[in-house]
């Protein structure tokens, strides 16, 4: 069984004005898990992500880091491993050249200067953007500036990375680049949390979903159990994934045999299907 590393136990925070943003959240995060937080605008996910690496401070209720109660003594520790990736990239990038901005974390966890350049260098060939580590990052392109942003997180090594809508405003090629990235920190055991308004990319990617509505989690399992559960999709206004509905209608109208081999990407799909096809004549 994967190890607890961070422990997250009845919090509760509210903003300045009283509105409540998070009631009684409750939840354990493993190694190497590969988690998408789902729920709609103001359902608390990213009041969740501050208040996970210690931006935000809760009211009520208590983080365990790695078996260690979180305190102002202890705070260090968990914003040195618990990374977060900015849906907006312009709002992570503080520095006036790429190598700047990602050596920025390192710098202020004061590590030796050799460690730090040598952070820099292998977080910028992690990211493939080695060509451009002396250009101002405020003049790169969306994507460029996506990639800078994760290499800055990169380079400081944290246990956990969060994603916050990592792929809004990013076009289809810049899109499947971050999954590529994701793909490759997932093989390599990087635990990940991805808050996503694309119920596809949670679908293919992650083993695990949390859905916040109204400040509190109210579902927690894997894909096919979440995106299979209609009262909790219509109370998080969400919809089930393209590849799941299209799998479960062929099966409903008998042109699919129902082997419970749910496909998650469309390569997938083509192969249950080239395999799986019954009564062909009904599709002539």
């Amino acid at each position: 069984m994967k190890k607890t590393i961070l422990k997250v136990e009845n919090l509760h925070y509210a903003y300045w004005n009283g509105k409540v943003a998070l009631e009684d959240v409750s939840v354990d995060i493993h190694e190497g898990e590969k988690i998408a937080v789902m729920g709609s605008n103001g359902s608390g996910k990213s009041t969740f992500f501050l208040n996970m690496n210690g931006v935000f401070t809760p009211e009520h209720g208590k983080i365990t880091y790695r078996d260690t109660l979180v305190t102002k003594k202890t705070l260090k520790e968990l914003r040195k491993n618990i990374g977060i990736v900015f849906q907006d990239a312009d709002n992570q990038i503080v520095t006036s050249t790429v190598r700047a901005e990602v050596g920025f974390g390192p710098m202020n966890l004061k590590l030796p200067i050799e460690e730090v350049h040598e952070r820099v260098e292998e977080a910028l060939t992690y990211m493939n953007i080695t060509d451009f580590k002396d250009r101002p990052p405020h003049y790169l392109s969306g994507g460029e500036k996506k990639r800078v942003s994760i290499a800055s997180i990169l380079s400081m090594k944290p246990e956990i990375i969060i994603f916050d809508e990592p792929t809004a405003a990013l076009d289809p090629l810049n899109a499947k680049m971050l999954e590529e990235v994701l793909a490759k920190l997932g093989s390599e055991g990087k635990t990940m949390l991805l808050s996503t308004h694309d119920v596809d990319l949670a679908y293919r990617w992650a083993e695990r979903v949390l859905v916040f509505n109204a400040g509190k989690i109210i579902a927690d399992g894997t894909p096919l159990e979440i995106f299979k559960d209609q009262p909790i999709l219509k109370q998080a206004n969400l919809k089930k994934p393209m590849l799941l509905e299209l799998y479960e209608m062929l099966v409903q109208n008998e042109l699919l045999e129902d082997t419970a081999v749910y496909p998650k990407t469309t390569e997938a799909f083509k192969a249950v299907v080239e395999n799986n096809v019954i009564l062909l004549s009904n599709l002539a």
